[in-house]
């Protein structure tokens, strides 16, 4: 009877894995996944290769910021903030446009 309940447990504990590897893999395949992994890339490695370019109300460019950059905005939209070559930049009510090189 005990080898019989080790077996049912032993089972039962590989397909739960089984479930969660399948819908870790499915998530991480949909476009949402995708973008997830790459913001978690970001996040652990400091920021990705970016273009940062700021313009003005009147469509005129500022200006632009190159390298390993990890963007943060606000909930208001307002400002963004970012870190570049150990200066922290904080743009305040400006279009800002980020390319991902």
């Amino acid at each position: 009877m005990k080898k019989r309940g080790r077996w049912i447990w032993l089972a039962a504990t590989l397909a739960l894995l089984a479930v969660i590897g399948g819908c870790t893999a499915w998530y991480l395949s949909t476009e949402g996944g995708s973008r997830q992994l790459k913001t978690w890339k970001s996040n652990n490695a400091g920021g990705l290769e970016r273009t940062v370019k700021v313009y003005d109300q009147g469509g005129n460019l500022l200006q632009q910021y190159d390298g390993r950059i990890d963007i943060q905005d606000t909930e208001f939209g307002n400002k963004v903030l970012f870190d570049l070559n150990g200066k922290r930049i904080v743009i305040y009510n400006a279009t800002v446009i980020v390319e991902e090189k």
